[in-house]
């Protein structure tokens, strides 16, 4: 007697509605209805309202902090392990908390270490996320991951721009394998800034290691949050003879001030995904990443190979 493949279920946290619809359609499929009810003191309670018995479950969320959106992603996993799914994918779009992914000094957390712990405890069978901050966070999990790259849904965009004397820039010091990536397949030159910070969010000094003189310039980086880092490095390009400089960014955090750093600084424009809602901004281009997503989950529910899914 045959197997039967176990029917296939999405259903979104809160914070990605959207970009859980935008897969849902790219998906073929609706998305789940989950109902959350909220208590005075701000405990919540997501309750699915379908059976979900025996099917292959992707949850999508982002988990940038706050922490409700995590605890969220964690109580949904649990309420589909205690309703008897047969796999759970926990689909992060944004795997928030990975910049804790190593002890830089005495006395702290590795916080990424225990979200992996904390999401395989509540049930998930398989996780999805794309552009970790360090890749070896993949190793914190004992099941399966699928690590997808942005560069998949930006590196068509860039080649459209058909940028003459294109350069590819790093930030900083730990993305220069990114930058490298792009710039191979690019073909263009790379360059590298070099900073220190004072702390957390604050940089104490910058400098350029290469030429930018008549390059347009593709700042590339994981993540941006206050945007310092990113208008820094746009402002000392300039001064340094750059003809343009654009940044691409996979995640936009844009917390505190970003925005008004972005449309104030010298970026021709700031392209990022939608692992993250964002607000609307004349500087800021979203590339959605929804097809990637569910395209890859298709071949997770098929048992199909994803390695066609990346150019890089």
């Amino acid at each position: 007697m045959p197997t039967l493949a176990p029917e296939p279920k999405i259903f979104a946290c809160k914070q990605s509605e959207a970009l859980g619809k935008d897969i849902a359609d790219a998906f073929g499929t609706d998305l789940g209805n989950v109902i959350t009810s909220h208590y005075s003191d701000g405990e919540f309670q997501p309750s699915f309202e379908e059976s979900v018995r025996g099917s292959r479950v992707f949850l999508i969320g982002s988990t940038y902090p706050n922490s409700d959106h995590l605890m969220e992603l964690l109580l949904m996993i649990d309420a589909a392990k205690r309703s008897s799914a047969r796999h759970i994918t926990a689909v992060i779009p944004y795997f928030g908390w990975a910049r804790q992914d190593r002890k830089d000094k005495p006395r702290v957390p590795i916080a990424a270490k225990l979200v992996a712990k904390m999401l395989e405890t509540a049930g998930a069978t398989r996780i999805i996320t794309m552009d970790l901050h360090a890749d070896q966070i993949q190793g914190f999990f004992e099941k399966p991951v699928d690590h997808l790259f942005a560069s998949t849904i930006f590196l068509p965009y860039l080649r459209s721009l058909n940028l003459d004397n294109l350069t590819i820039a790093s930030p900083d010091m730990g993305g220069s394998k990114r930058a490298y990536a792009y710039s191979k397949f690019l073909n263009s030159d790379v360059v590298i800034c070099y900073k220190q910070r004072e702390k957390a969010n604050i940089i104490s000094h910058m400098e350029l290691i290469g030429d930018v003189q008549g390059k347009n310039v593709v700042l590339v980086d994981d993540m941006v949050d206050t945007a310092g880092t990113l208008t820094t490095a746009a402002d000392l390009m300039m001064e340094r003879g750059a003809v343009s400089v654009r940044a691409v960014c996979t995640h936009p955090l844009l917390s505190g001030n970003a925005y008004e750093r972005i449309e104030k600084s010298q970026l021709v424009e700031l392209i990022v995904s939608d692992t993250i809602p964002t607000k609307k901004s004349d500087k800021i281009r979203v590339i959605s990443c929804a097809k990637l997503f569910a395209d890859v989950m298709l071949s997770v529910n098929a048992n199909k190979s994803i390695s066609g899914k990346f150019l890089m």
